[in-house]
């Protein structure tokens, strides 16, 4: 099987439980982050650095493996720059033809990733896969991001349609673990608090979900290896305020002094109220999560405490 973006923050956390299910993995590493060397976690997995921009390579390694499960994380991710990136629309490209390079071989499964910002954030608050709302829907606007991911979708469900091939989507909602870009929420607040900086917030009355990223890579995992089919939300099914979650981490450091909730204004675009139902996670594909918030919390403050040492 293929996994792309399996050097990225969750793609690196779903080699692992796909090798504990006894795939045989293809680890699709972005060359930009060759001369780091493979991440631990691709041990026991065969690993290719290579660019999913360049067509000949990704073509020729797919007839080379004759994968029959595909895994895509792979797309531009940036705090800040992606969801208004030109970037999105060669990463739809990108995606659409791996998709059917992939078909081509003979692939018989797909799953890729998707995410919370296809659901129409204006009309609801807790999102259902087939009941609520997308972006782009009745006239809503969407940014570059929303669109690609939704066009990505849709392309994903005619393939299903029109070949048979089985295939799922996986909506993911808000996570945090080791590794994620410092610059996201609950890695730029432990690393403020780790090194003794005051960490200014919101007022963090928005009430979320957030799940662990190794127990994001293991739903994706899977997810692929189940029979279902068609958008699944991959989320944890505990509403938390942000403000709690900010509460625990600061706690657990010790420096809740540090904490500087109402220091920034919420964005307008924020809804107060955004969760995922995850029913089809946990009957469907019959997967719950190992770790709590505590331990979470817990081991991503061990992480960073040992990266911001180095």
């Amino acid at each position: 099987m293929l996994v792309s973006g399996a050097g990225g923050f969750i793609g690196r956390w779903a080699v692992p439980s796909l090798v504990d299910r006894g795939y045989q993995v293809h680890a699709l590493v972005g060359r930009t982050l060759q001369g780091r060397g493979a991440p631990p976690m691709l041990a026991g997995a065969h690993t290719h650095w290579l660019d999913l921009f360049d067509a000949a390579a990704v073509s020729a390694l797919i007839e080379a493996v004759h994968p029959s499960h595909l895994l895509h994380f792979a797309w531009v991710a940036t705090p800040g720059v992606y969801w208004r990136s030109p970037d999105n629309y060669r990463w739809l490209s990108a995606s659409e033809r791996l998709l059917r390079d992939f078909h081509a071989a003979g692939g018989v499964r797909a799953v890729m990733a998707g995410t919370v910002a296809e659901y129409d954030w204006t009309q609801v608050g807790v999102c259902e896969e087939e009941g609520s709302p997308l972006a782009d829907s009745a006239g809503a606007a969407a940014t570059p991001y929303q669109q690609c991911k939704l066009s990505l979708q849709r392309a994903v469900a005619r393939c299903t349609a029109e070949s048979g091939m089985s295939s799922a989507w996986g909506r993911l909602f808000f996570q945090y673990g080791p590794h994620e870009h410092p610059e996201r929420l609950v890695a730029s607040v432990i690393s403020r608090l780790l090194t003794g900086r005051p960490a200014p917030c919101t007022h963090g009355r928005q009430i979320r979900s957030f799940l662990y990223v190794a127990d994001v890579g293991a739903a994706f995992a899977a997810l692929l290896d189940s029979p279902v089919l068609g958008p699944v939300n991959i989320g944890s099914d505990t509403a938390i305020r942000i403000a709690d979650l900010l509460d625990e981490v600061a706690c657990q450091i010790g420096r809740p002094d540090l904490l500087q909730l109402g220091a920034r204004d919420a964005p307008d675009s924020e809804p107060p109220l955004l969760l995922p139902k995850t029913e089809r996670l946990r009957l469907e594909v019959a997967w719950q999560p190992r770790f709590d918030l505590r331990s979470g919390i817990a081991a991503t403050i061990a992480w960073w405490r040992e990266h911001l040492t180095c």
